[in-house]
């Protein structure tokens, strides 16, 4: 293996190889239980789903979904350029930003990405995705889960296939929560030989069952796409938009989730990196507890606190605009609970929240 394929980082030091600890679960607050019970009531939320009689325009699903895919990777450049040129005292997500540029342009310069690409602002599909996925389906934690959750990225969707070739429970976003929520996928409803398809993006949206936030599920394994993760610490960066942190936060809300879920990452070699600062992270960022490459599995035993939910006051208006689904939470919480939910500052200056550690075990 080219020696190059180690660290893409500040530094050359080795990193170890740490047995996996299952973080305790911490105590609810008191709101946090009484929205758990909202969840629960009778009255539904609003899903965004085709009638059961519809027939799904496949090529204008696909072209649409490429479209706000492209619309959506401007953005997120005009985001980084900007954010990447400010003071990152004034800015502090700039950091991330140079973090992600780096592992891209590797990733394309020694042609270690695969399709689609180029992989800036993507989850970056890369070289031996099939083999980093083989490797997660060998974890205890994947062998002994009913119900795995995956994000809907290309270097993943292996990771997906063998959820549902297993027999498994496949839970999986819809492409940046534009049309609802999650969809879920067994591999006995599908029609003969539709795995391959259900994997997909128009295959989701063929085959798969829209659920709300009050469907009654409990999610054995999260499986999250990385820019780049730590794995001294566990701690990760995604491509920049926040989706899979608000999924994460969602299904806390939800009770399908708790701190003793494992999160795990497939990543290239090369997108292992020692110099994310874990005092800088966000109090929404999701820490990753096992990290699967091609050529090894790392069990990082992270000390980094996971998400307790979503967090309204670090959530922008801009954000809120981009998910329906966000929007009509909010206002449900609103009306049941009788109080004003906060909202986050502009997306151009976002809070910095210093994070905590728990005591290894």
């Amino acid at each position: 293996m080219d020696s190059t394929l180690n660290r893409i980082s500040a530094s050359a030091a080795p990193f170890s190889v740490y047995k996996f600890q299952k973080l305790h679960f911490l105590s609810s607050s008191s709101t946090r239980i009484s929205v758990k019970r909202l969840f629960c009531s009778n009255s539904k939320l609003e899903i965004n789903r085709p009638q059961d009689d519809a027939v799904l325009d496949e090529s204008a699903f696909e072209a649409q979904r490429l479209r706000l895919d492209a619309k959506a990777r401007e953005a997120m450049a005009e985001t980084s350029k900007r954010e990447m040129e400010a003071d990152t005292e004034d800015d502090p997500k700039a950091w991330k930003w140079v973090i992600r540029k780096r592992i891209w342009d590797f990733m394309e310069a020694r042609n270690f990405a695969q399709n689609p690409r180029p992989v800036h602002h993507r989850i970056p599909n890369f070289v031996g995705a099939s083999a980093a996925a083989k490797n997660l389906a060998g974890l205890d934690v994947f062998r002994n889960a009913d119900c795995v959750k995956v994000n809907p990225d290309s270097p993943q969707k292996q990771v997906r296939f063998l959820t549902l070739s297993g027999g498994k429970k496949l839970l999986t976003p819809q492409p940046r929560l534009r049309t609802g929520f999650f969809s879920v996928l067994e591999s006995h409803f599908l029609p003969p030989n539709a795995i391959n398809e259900a994997c997909t993006s128009v295959g989701v949206a063929k085959y798969g069952r829209p659920i709300g936030l009050d469907e009654k599920i409990k999610v054995d394994l999260i499986v999250i796409g990385s820019v780049a993760v730590d794995p001294n610490t566990g701690a990760r960066l995604g491509k920049g938009e926040g989706f899979a942190e608000l999924e994460y936060g969602m299904l806390r809300y939800m009770g399908a989730i708790d701190d003793s879920t494992p999160v795990v990452t497939s990543v290239h070699d090369c997108q292992l990196v020692d110099d994310i600062p874990v005092e800088k992270l966000l109090i929404h960022d999701v820490p990753v507890d096992i990290i699967c490459t091609p050529t090894q599995v790392i069990f990082t035993n992270t000390t980094i606190l996971k998400p307790q939910g979503i967090y309204w006051e670090k959530l922008s208006l801009e954000k809120l605009g981009q998910i329906r689904i966000l929007r009509e939470l909010k206002s449900r919480i609103e009306r049941e609970s009788g109080q004003k939910l906060p909202c986050g500052p502009s997306e151009k200056l976002p809070p910095t929240a210093q994070r905590r550690r728990n005591s290894r075990k």
